[in-house]
């Protein structure tokens, strides 16, 4: 939790200067994503961001985000020092499920904590296709990136009274709730090694 209070020093600290301003929620999405959107809204909410900068800057970091995974995916298939940590046998049911559906997979992780990484990074060791890809990722981050913002925008609006200890208290829960709901969702996407006897 010292790091998402850490990004919120940092953002809170350039809100003056709308260009640093736009590279410090940057940086914040490449290191917790929906943390720095709730602090985002929140700090909206607060008179300390514009809406639109605010939007601006969670879109541009979610998006070079989402392609960074790609590409590092895309790399490590390229590169054989990495491509070789892959149990390729074990991949393959994973490539033609995601080959399969592809449109959809990309578009939902971005809803579900913890799946976006792994699925993004796969997208690029595989090579699918990266226009699809951009596309899909561009409409999913629009939808939930905005319902976060204003949820958190509202949820700041509203307790814009009350103490401020209670108010990032509450919001520190809910991003310790999206934590473990990614913690689980690794955990169970998590390829279960089965022994067999000989």
């Amino acid at each position: 939790m010292s790091l998402t209070l850490f990004i919120s020093y940092i953002i809170s600290s350039v809100t003056s200067s709308t260009i640093l301003t736009v590279i410090a929620v940057t940086g914040g999405m490449f290191i917790l994503e929906d943390p720095t959107t709730i602090l985002i809204g929140v700090l909206v909410a607060d008179g300390q961001l514009s809406v639109t900068v605010a939007l601006v800057s969670l879109y541009i970091g979610i998006l070079l985000g989402d392609l960074g995974l790609y590409g590092l995916g895309y790399l490590a298939s390229k590169h054989p020092r990495l491509a070789r940590f892959i149990d390729h046998d074990a991949a393959v049911p994973f490539r033609t499920w995601l080959e399969t559906r592809y449109v959809l997979t990309i578009f939902s992780v971005r809803f579900i904590p913890g799946l976006r990484l792994p699925t993004y990074t796969a997208s690029g060791f595989f090579h699918e296709s990266l226009s699809t890809f951009f596309v899909t990722a561009v409409g999913a981050t629009f939808i939930w990136t905005t319902l976060l913002f204003y949820a958190f925008y509202w949820f700041g609006a509203l307790t814009s009274g009350w103490l401020s200890w209670v108010r990032y208290g509450i919001a520190a829960f809910f991003i310790l709730i999206l934590f473990f709901a990614g913690r689980y969702n690794l955990r169970a996407k998590r390829p279960r090694k089965t022994e067999e006897s000989t």
